[in-house]
């Protein structure tokens, strides 16, 4: 199995970051994650946030970009990321209002052709986070997830996958890795299970119905750059949370790709 980086998605510490962001970076760089993907910057001016990121060797590899923010101020979130270093830059999430009809998605989809078009010019690279409703909504037979890698090139717009949420809505997650081979840089590496009224409640890699040493393999395979570890609730102490995933990568994927943990 190939060598991939391991990151956390900060969203994970959304808490401790309001609370004190270097401190929190300090953290996840002392529990061995060699990266760290942004979801929001705290108020923490670029030229900070890189500082401190070269200072305990993270890399700000990925910065999480919801629709709203890409629309409100496209320019400064490229400026942002570019300061600090990223990579990638994946919208994360479309409010619900702003995917109410097939005509809405028609819409985002070109939308989101001409936005990677000018994150990709300025050096980044543009690319699409998933949760379940991507696979539940269909538009001309398909659902909105393929129709979108479908309609824009491989080059313009790459998937970041969210395997829990492929799983939540009753996909195969190994089979999107297959199918996204060579356009998936990044990966939500996440587990969970269902609650009593058939919600998601994420857990710590390992406890829940994500078949994880399969998706490693899978995304080995696949080309994956970086996975990152995500809950978005966590059960215990988010900083608890993430140090076990982390022991569990060591366990179970590390050990395997000849590395000491």
């Amino acid at each position: 199995m190939r060598r991939m980086g391991i990151g956390v998605q900060l969203y994970t510490l959304r808490d401790e970051m309001e609370k004190d962001v270097q401190g929190t970076l300090r953290k996840v760089a002392a529990l061995g994650y060699e990266g760290v993907e942004f979801a929001g910057y705290f108020d923490v001016p670029a030229k900070q946030m890189r500082d401190w990121l070269d200072e305990l060797g993270l890399q700000a590899f990925s910065t999480h970009v919801g629709l709203t923010r890409l629309r409100n101020d496209l320019q400064g979130e490229i400026a942002y990321a570019i300061a600090i270093g990223a990579r990638y830059m994946p919208c994360s999430y479309i409010e619900p209002e702003d995917r109410q009809s097939a005509e809405d998605w028609r819409g985002l989809i070109n939308y989101f052709r001409t936005t990677a078009e000018e994150v990709n010019k300025q050096g980044l690279q543009f690319c699409y986070h998933n949760h379940e409703f991507e696979f539940e909504t269909k538009l001309d037979g398909m659902s909105v997830y393929d129709q979108l890698f479908g309609q824009i090139s491989e080059q313009e717009i790459k998937s970041e996958l969210d395997v829990c949420w492929v799983q939540f809505a009753g996909e195969d997650p190994l089979a999107y890795i297959r199918r996204y081979a060579g356009r998936l840089p990044l990966l939500h590496l996440k587990d969970f299970t269902l609650g009593e009224e058939k919600q998601m409640i994420t857990l710590q890699l390992g406890q829940g119905k994500v078949n994880l040493p399969a998706v490693l393999e899978e995304a080995s395979r696949a080309g994956v750059e970086w996975l990152i570890v995500e809950q978005d609730v966590c059960q215990n102490p988010p900083f608890e949370s993430i140090e076990a995933s982390m022991q569990w990568l060591k366990d179970h994927y590390l050990t395997k790709v000849g590395v000491s943990s």
